[in-house]
């Protein structure tokens, strides 16, 4: 209530500093002006002639000379203004002076909230995040009422089926997911979807009618990012490791370098064991545990140039090639995995069950073009 007192008070000083020159006249201008100086001095001229003060002549003199100053004062003296526009002048002042506080009382009262109390910054943000779900959820039950009429309108599901899964509704998602399918047709991104809300609505298991889903999708498209990772997870859950570490090489392998679910994959191949360099022997890789960051990829890459300076020389071992060629697609360089694939098939061209194992191995890899 204080700081409102305060603001009040500022407000006023603020309207009399405008409107205070409006309500004053123009009497202390003319007090002091040139005209009234004159009259002063002839009556004093005339007040020192009486005495004796000054001569008769020298007081003429003065007088006409003063006389001449006073009328050329008297017609450069701005007009005096009426006091009709003075009156008005001030009832404007005492108008504004009123009437604005008036109006803005009139404005607030409908529109403000006088009675409204002050809360915390964090309850701010609370209520605005609240109120962001609240709409979400208001759009979701307004969207579910529009289906309930019309059932067969497959974007409306396409829609819905997403936002039921972000809001944790993985039940409700499923059956939108089917609808989705239902009414738009088949896709490997729907089949994903839906396999993904199967095994969210499963806690985060890849149950087998979600497999099944990530299958069809695989089968509608091979490269489908997301049908890939689960077929991984759903082997790493069986028990098989090196099935779910094949699969997420493979998809590594043909990911872009700037894909955002790239990191995702990468700590899932290491969690399976799939992350640690192949070409490496059981005691390098027990020794390159205490080493920093740095040192131990620089380790990695000397192991990797001395492994391709090996197979230069006895060019006909397909495990090492094979060994190269992930080494490199675990360290993201493409490029040198596919140069490498293409050295190796020459090498071995010559024999035809050691270039059958090459391609095997390089197809289970995913560089069998």
């Amino acid at each position: 209530m204080t700081l409102w007192f305060v603001f009040a008070l500022m407000t006023v000083a603020a309207i009399f500093a405008v409107l205070w020159p409006l309500g004053r006249s123009a009497r202390a201008q003319n007090q002091g002006s040139e005209v009234v100086v004159y009259k002063d001095q002839l009556t004093e001229i005339e007040r020192d002639l009486a005495a004796g003060l000054i001569a008769a002549p020298e007081a003429e003199a003065a007088r006409v000379e003063i006389s001449r100053r006073l009328l050329a004062a008297a017609g450069s003296e701005p007009v005096s203004e009426p006091k009709s526009s003075l009156k008005w002048r001030r009832a404007a002042a005492v108008l504004a002076l009123v009437g604005l506080p008036l109006v803005a009382i009139g404005v607030y009262v409908p529109l403000g909230s006088p009675r409204l109390q002050d809360f915390p910054l964090a309850q701010r943000e609370r209520g605005s995040g609240s109120g962001m779900a609240g709409s979400l959820e208001n759009l979701v039950v307004q969207v579910e009422q529009h289906l309930e009429k019309n059932p067969t309108d497959g974007r409306g599901w396409n829609v819905l089926a997403p936002v039921l899964e972000r809001l944790g509704r993985f039940d409700d998602a499923v059956r939108a997911y089917r609808n989705s399918i239902t009414y738009n047709g088949e896709s490997p991104e729907r089949r994903s979807d839906l396999g993904e809300a199967i095994s969210a609505a499963a806690g985060g298991v890849v149950t087998p009618e979600a497999k099944t889903e990530f299958e069809r999708a695989h089968a509608l498209n091979a490269d489908d990012p997301k049908a890939n990772y689960f077929l991984g997870l759903a082997a790493e859950q069986d028990g098989h490791k090196d099935d779910a570490a094949t699969i997420w090489r493979a998809l590594l392998a043909k990911a872009p370098a700037d894909a955002p679910w790239r990191p995702l994959v990468q700590s899932s191949l290491a969690r399976v064991g799939g992350g640690t360099m192949p070409a490496l022997s059981d005691e390098t890789i027990a020794a390159s545990k205490d080493m920093s960051e740095g040192d131990r990829g620089a380790m990695v890459r000397g192991m990797v140039e001395r492994l391709a300076t090996r197979l230069k020389q006895n060019s006909d071992d397909v495990e090492g090639w094979l060994r190269l060629v992930r080494a490199y697609l675990v360290m993201g360089d493409r490029d040198k995995a596919v140069g490498a694939s293409s050295d190796a098939r020459q090498a071995v061209a010559k024999d035809t069950e050691r270039l059958r194992q090459l391609n095997e191995g390089l197809k289970t890899l995913g560089l069998d073009g």
